[in-house]
């Protein structure tokens, strides 16, 4: 596999796993840079493919074409908390959201995580996505960690992965980072990077799951330009057997560092800088390679799991591994 998210310089990821008896679940947070994000906003856009699922945020998102707080991804029925510690920890730093200036718009993700974590229990809290917050860092867990704890993937255990490519414009380096979610695939449709399918030795799993894909880059998009680059996440998703099926949540969210967006800009025109459309293709390739790379590190840093009423997936690595 090859890099991390967090090689596009400033982007950080941190995790809170919850572990015990019949919950397996967290949270996983991706943080653009340092800063104030509410005040200093990121260019930002997302796709979905099959829109199965729960998120929080991504219509004004999409609308604005900004990224005012990091990104948390969780589970289904832990939404609204993750939402809810996003909007309190931008009301720490900026006292007067919703009331002397305007609120704040949380981006959370989500995958149903209900096979191997008792769902209904609602563990996740608030605490414990500030807690993901506060942990983010440079290099970070991969696997059945954070959101990723109690993730299945195409009959697997899955979980969170990551990657990453290298682009050169004009003689320097730009980076475009992937972090996936993964909770997707029917059992048997997996494809591995030498062609062959695979099936875990388990009961068979239907294609009704989901997958957050989260991008990170330093490449200088613009919005129309981002939510493009960020589409051919489907591809990478093919490539390794997703179809996109009907119960499945398939979604990407993007954001570029490159432009700065503030708050409270000091003149009426601000500089915005893109990519020639000629070298967009440069940028299509790795959104796909990337996300491909990301879904099967998520598969074969993922230990076999047992969790709610001893259900379990079997780690990749582990059934591929010799006995």
């Amino acid at each position: 596999m090859t890099g991390r998210i967090t090689d596009v310089p400033g982007v950080l990821v941190g995790h809170r796993t919850l572990r015990q008896g019949n919950i397996l679940t967290g949270v996983t947070a991706i943080v653009p840079h340092g800063g104030d994000l509410f005040r200093d906003k990121v260019m930002a856009a997302s796709v979905t493919l099959n829109g199965f699922g729960k998120s929080v945020g991504l219509m004004q998102l999409d609308e604005l074409g900004q990224l005012e707080t990091p990104i948390l991804l969780t589970n289904t029925f832990s939404v609204g908390v993750c939402a809810q510690a996003l909007i309190r920890r931008a009301i720490a730093s900026n006292p007067q959201i919703g009331r002397r200036i305007s609120t704040v718009n949380p981006v959370v993700g989500e995958c149903n995580d209900g096979y191997l974590n008792d769902i209904q229990a609602m563990a996740v809290t608030e605490a414990d996505a500030l807690a993901a917050l506060d942990d983010a860092r440079v290099a970070f867990a991969r696997g059945a960690v954070g959101g990723g704890a109690g993730m299945s993937c195409f009959g697997f255990k899955g979980g969170i992965g990551t990657a990453s490519r290298t682009i050169m414009l004009d003689g320097a380096a730009h980076t475009l980072g992937v972090l996936a979610q993964c909770n997707f695939g029917r059992s048997g449709d997996l494809r591995l990077d030498d062609g062959r399918r695979l099936a875990p030795p388990s009961l068979p799993v239907p294609e009704h799951g989901s997958v957050i894909v989260v991008v990170a880059t330093d490449l200088p998009l613009d919005h129309r330009q981002l939510r493009r680059v960020i589409r051919r996440f489907g591809v990478g998703l093919a490539r390794v057997g997703s179809y996109w099926g009907h119960g499945s949540g398939d979604v990407a969210i993007g954001f570029s560092t490159a432009n700065n967006l503030p708050m409270a800009p000091k003149s009426d025109i601000l500089a915005v800088r893109m990519m020639a459309e000629a070298k967009l293709d440069l940028a299509f390739q790795a959104m796909a390679d990337a996300t491909e790379d990301a879904v099967r590190d998520a598969l074969m840093q993922a230990e076999t799991t047992t969790g709610r009423d001893g259900h379990a997936r079997p780690g990749l690595r582990e059934t591929l591994e010799p006995s």
